[in-house]
């Protein structure tokens, strides 16, 4: 099992494939715009930028630049030498691009999506609005937008709070999901009822499609309530079995990304209805340790009932769900347990954390017995 900190900026390897991205840097290898060629205007051929689209029409995906980004170093001359010190090395290497984190390639699967849908629905606005959230001071803004521009990529709208919790910020926008490497500030969004989630540092990122979005998600305690799991924890499997027999045509609660599921849903059929349903970049996964004959049943129901599609269901019956991870290949997977988490990590997978349910209950004691 791949050793991974419950400290989300640490760093975790795996052998897996490279993503290939632009070169940039991270403060290790130096890829700047010092040096290039001179730019010719007249070789440039004028297109007027996508306006964004307003906060009550998108689906709001706001991406701290720590997972965005790969910020280490820039984070120990913070840890190190303080707040002066690091804005003042932010501005000597606001030149430098930072290299992709492990936000990127979901981010760019994003901007794929909205190209897609503005082909279709050229005066839509129900699209994917992306906003970079950062504690840091307006003076780093400056490597912010360079980064951005230097990876070609869509984001027009910036939250810096230098210092300040981003958490009220996020209910103006009306994020539909929020990715931090803070896990502190995820709880926060937690309890005010937005979608949100832990990311990690990985040193090296398996290959994603570059066309189609592929989102998977646990079920208990992440699409629904951690009502079942709560049996299963305090009980055991059999009284789970048996809790979910007796209540099979009783809908589970919702959990805490069932909305951001029901935006996914919403653009998926946008692409439905212009006959795209095969070709449609948008894919979405369901990877449970539930058993499919004893405790699955339930879960399927409540998602019809929810008028909510999943492209594929996968019960595992307890077995590990990195390899079949490994095998979907997704930008993103969100669990509400760090065993899984840590699973899908050791198998290239970009996994993210949902601090939600009486799972944190068993993972802060599992790090305590473990002396972390």
């Amino acid at each position: 099992m791949v050793k991974m900190s419950l400290d989300a900026v640490q760093v975790m390897s795996g052998q897996v494939k490279e993503l290939k991205v632009s070169p940039s840097s991270n403060g290790d290898a130096r890829g700047s715009w010092e040096g290039k060629e001179e730019f010719d205007p007249s070789q440039l051929e004028l297109t007027a930028k996508p306006k964004p689209p307003k906060p009550e029409n998108a689906v709001t995906v706001a991406v701290s630049s720590r997972v965005l980004f790969r910020t280490e170093r820039e984070q120990k001359v913070f840890e190190q030498k303080g707040v002066e010190e690091y804005l003042r090395y932010q501005i000597e290497h606001e030149n430098e691009p930072f290299a992709p984190g492990p936000a990127f390639p979901f981010v760019k699967a994003l901007e794929a999506v909205n190209t897609r849908l503005r082909e279709l629905y050229p005066q839509s606005e129900e699209l994917f609005d992306i906003v970079l959230v950062t504690y840091n001071h307006a003076h780093v803004g400056i490597r912010l937008i360079n980064t951005i521009n230097h990876h070609n990529l869509f984001i027009e709208r910036f939250c810096m709070t230098g210092g300040s919790s981003p958490i009220g910020y996020l209910k103006a926008w009306q994020t539909n999901l929020y990715l931090s490497a803070d896990a502190e500030k995820v709880r926060e969004a937690l309890a005010e009822g937005i979608a949100a989630a832990t990311m990690f540092m990985t040193e090296k990122l398996t290959e994603v499609s570059q066309s189609q979005l592929r989102v998977a998600f646990d079920g208990d305690a992440v699409l629904f309530s951690d009502e079942s799991e709560r049996i299963f924890k305090t009980h055991g499997l059999d009284k789970f079995f048996e809790h979910e027999k007796e209540n099979e045509d009783r809908l589970l609660d919702h959990g805490p990304l069932k909305g951001f599921l029901e935006a996914l849903g919403k653009l998926q059929k946008k692409f439905y209805a212009k006959g795209q349903r095969l070709d449609c970049p948008i894919r979405t996964y369901l990877v449970t340790a539930r058993s499919a004959a004893s405790s699955g049943i339930r879960a399927l129901k409540t998602l019809r009932a929810w008028g909510l599609e999943i492209d594929e269901a996968l019960f595992l019956a307890g077995a590990p769900k990195g390899p079949m991870l490994e095998k979907i290949r997704p930008h993103i997977y969100f669990d509400d347990q760090m065993f899984h988490v840590e699973g899908a990590a050791e198998m290239g997978t970009v996994a993210a954390h949902v601090p939600y349910g009486i799972a944190q209950k068993y993972n802060s004691q599992q790090k305590m017995s473990s002396g972390k």
